[in-house]
This record gives structure tokens, sequence and C-alpha cells, in this order.
């Protein structure tokens, strides 16, 4: 199967639309060549501002941008961008409804080797909590690329959350991304997992597994975290006899909570989280640790729905 780098899709996507649209800037917080912002500064070295390690700073300016007409996409390491200018987001940018598109690369355990201070498993909750916010994951490239347009084509601030590895195609190139929607990946009648950026491709393989078990698993791609009709998300429920999340997020204030608060007191039936528990991550020699550390894996998703089912 076809993978590739969701950092590199952003910036190659970030200079197409920029050709186009002059109102596109970017600014950047000293990580351009990880989250390949870097990018808009090669080609569009008039438009790229570069902070140094100030992202409050830089949260400010690019609300400043905004009210002058400009399109600022500010690039940084999720834990920096959401832990440490979460006063100037909400003051500059989320009381004014400023028009700032906000990438949280390296996202939830990617950035392995760093350990609990750069990985981020809090940044759905911190942000989604902003009122106005709109809160986006790309489950892969081809998705990140139609983000990036919808993005550019929304009025509002915007969080999206990308993940530093090479991930899986998994979703169709090309294909209109649409905020607030949910994605079936795969149809099922036994049970639905609701499951979000990384985790929709180890989903998609514990569906897989399952058929030969007998058991159908519902796959959906939950590539908005916020806004999300409670009333959609009650709808994929209907007839299922549990229900599943699964994320690189902690099971705190993420994906389970907005699933879960969607469908309480309307939905009779198990609903079971696949995620991170209430605990930082730690460095390691591979990616691959982490996740199994913490049991994000198809293995794990097929015993949770086998558990629920009972």
């Amino acid at each position: 199967m076809k993978t590739e780098s969701l950092r590199t899709a952003y910036g190659e996507r970030l200079v197409e639309l920029a050709k186009n649209d002059e109102r596109i800037v970017a600014c950047e917080a000293d990580l351009g060549k990880s989250t390949m912002s870097c990018l808009m500064e090669e080609t569009y070295p008039d438009r790229f501002f570069e902070m140094n390690i100030a992202e409050q700073n830089m949260a400010a300016f690019a609300a400043g941008l905004s009210y002058t007409g400009k399109i600022p996409f500010i690039s940084t390491f999720a834990m920096f961008i959401s832990g440490r200018s979460y006063e100037q987001i909400r003051q500059s940018i989320g009381t004014a409804r400023a028009n700032v598109k906000i990438c949280g690369s390296s996202s939830g355990l990617s950035d392995f080797g760093d350990g609990a201070s750069h990985q981020c498993v809090e940044d759905i909750a911190v942000m989604g909590s902003i009122p106005g916010m709109v809160v986006l994951e790309p489950a892969d490239a081809p998705q990140t690329r139609a983000m990036v347009d919808a993005m550019t084509e929304y009025t509002g601030p915007v969080y999206f959350r990308i993940n530093r590895a090479d991930l899986p195609t998994v979703t169709e190139e090309g294909r209109k991304f649409e905020i607030g929607k949910i994605y079936e990946m795969k149809p099922g009648s036994d049970a639905v997992i609701f499951a979000t950026g990384m985790m929709v491709k180890l989903a998609l393989d514990a569906a897989e597994a399952l058929e030969k078990e007998g058991i159908s698993l519902r796959v959906l791609n939950v590539s908005t975290l916020k806004p999300l009709d409670q009333e959609n998300i009650l709808s994929f429920t209907k007839g299922m006899k549990a229900v599943v999340t699964a994320e690189e997020h902690s099971v705190v204030g993420g994906l389970n909570s907005i699933v879960c608060q969607a469908i309480a007191g309307k939905y009779v039936g198990p609903v079971v989280p696949v995620g991170v528990p209430d605990v930082f991550g730690f460095s390691t020699l591979d990616y691959q640790t982490l996740l199994d550390h913490f049991e994000l894996t198809p293995a794990n998703i097929m015993e949770k729905v086998r558990q629920a089912l009972k």
C-alpha cells in the first residue's frame, strides 16, 4: 500500500494554492523544515514570516494579518501551538473569529524520539474548547490536501493536527473534503467504530480481520472533530450492538468524549475507547514501540470490539 508524508502534502498544497491566491501567507516558529512550511519560504519568501521560537507572537501576528484580508497559515509542533500560545489563540484569534489556519504538526505520539515534552495527546481537547474553533484531523496525505483546500475556502479559525509519520493512503485522491462530514470507510452491521487520523487505517485492518470471525464492523473516518452534528453521530449507532472509538489522543476530552456526549441518553449499549490513557508519552527509538505500549493496534481494536459485543 502506498504511504506518503502528510507534512509534505501540507506544504506542497499550500504552495499550489498560494500560486493563485495572494492572500495566502505562512508563519513559522523555527520548525519549517519539519512542518514543511519551508516550501512556502522557498517559493514565496515575501509571503513567509519566520517568528523563531515565539509561538505567542506568531499567533497574535497572524491574527493581525487576517485583519488585513490575508489568510495566514501558522505552523509548528502541536504541543507548542496548542500549549504555549493558547492565550493568544483564544484572545486574538478565537474571540474575533479571525481567519487563521493553525497547523499542529507532529501530533499525538508521532514525535517518538523527543518524549513527553514534544508529543501532544491533549490538543483536540484544548483547541476544541475554544468557542467557534474548527478542529480537523486527516487520515492520510490525500485527505490532507483536500483539507487544506477546504480550510482556505472556509472563513474563520481552524486547527488541524497532522501526524509526523508517513501514513498509508486510505482515502480517494481528489475527493472534496467537507468540514463537519463523517466519512464511512466500510459498512458493517454488528458494531461501529469512530476513528480519526492514523487510527482509521488500523480500524480498517481490524475490521478486515474480524470479518473472518463473522463480526461485521462499520468503520467511520471522523476527520472533523468539531463541529459535528450530534444527530449525525447518533444516526451511525442505530442498530449497532456496540460502539468503539479510536484515536491517537488522550481518551479524556478527545474523540471518545465527543462521541459519548453526542449519544448520551440516546444510545443503549457499550461505548469502548481505544486511545491514550490519562498519562504522558515517553521517548523511544521508534514510533511502533509507543503504539504497541498504548495498544493503538488492530489487535487491541479487535479485542475491544469482541469485549463490547459480549
